[in-house]
């Protein structure tokens, strides 16, 4: 466990998140304490998120992006985050492609704009196909760069469906963990702007649709967040 002033060791920071909700779930905290003390945060939606609730007809796929886009807004300014510090890549919901190319180069310029010192971005192999995706073409745009930032890689499915083989290995990360109490309240009640994805929320005509259940959640209310540091640069 590290003290919350770790937080500031990781100075301007540039999340990159699959979908709306992974950057509160897996990093809200670090991301109000970097705020709390004026820290530069920029913030990537990959993914239109659309594909949470695709049997829903009151909200079509266009009505699904701009509600979850709006959540995300909400979410990151309760956390501290100007609303022009977002940027969204609209890529395909449970498409998002290592190789797609369009994505890589927003990416690259992205990280060459705003110069962080720290990126975060989600493990290399939690049990999601767009968060895997997603950490591919950071990697990609990483490589890119004349200097790398510090990288830290977050948590998120892995809690609940990470296969043996997606255990994170001693030999390539060092797992700590950040003390987020002071920062705790704040991380709910960004999270508490996804009313999408949590249960009675409004798209609620998709018995099919997609919710974070109570037993996800409640990975995500701790006093503290979890993060894989890389030893080495992981490849792309």
């Amino acid at each position: 466990m590290r003290p919350a002033t770790v937080a500031l060791s990781c100075g301007p920071t540039l999340v990159v998140a699959p979908h709306p909700d992974d950057e509160t779930l897996g990093c809200g905290g670090l991301i109000a304490l970097l705020r709390q003390a004026q820290v530069p945060v920029w913030v990537v939606l990959v993914s239109d998120g659309t594909m949470s609730h695709p049997g829903s007809r009151r909200y079509p796929p266009a009505a699904r992006q701009a509600l979850r886009e709006a959540e995300l807004r909400e979410a990151l300014a309760r956390l501290g985050v100007a609303d022009a510090a977002l940027t969204c890549l609209a890529r395909p919901d449970g498409r998002v492609a290592a190789d797609d190319a369009q994505a890589l180069e927003q990416l690259a310029q992205l990280l060459l704009t705003t110069r962080p010192a720290t990126v975060l971005t989600p493990w290399r192999r939690d049990p999601h196909p767009d968060h895997r995706a997603t950490t591919e073409l950071v990697q990609q745009a990483l490589a890119q760069l004349p200097t790398a930032p510090r990288v830290l890689e977050y948590v998120v499915w892995a809690w609940e469906r990470a296969a043996p083989a997606d255990v994170p290995l001693p030999q390539e990360v060092q797992g700590w963990r950040l003390d987020i109490r002071s920062a705790l309240d704040q991380k709910q009640h960004a999270l508490a702007a996804h009313t999408s994805q949590l249960p009675n929320g409004p798209i609620d005509d998709d018995p099919t649709g997609f919710y974070l259940a109570p037993s996800m959640l409640a990975h995500f209310a701790q006093p503290f967040e979890t993060y894989l540091e890389p030893l080495f640069p992981a490849e792309a």
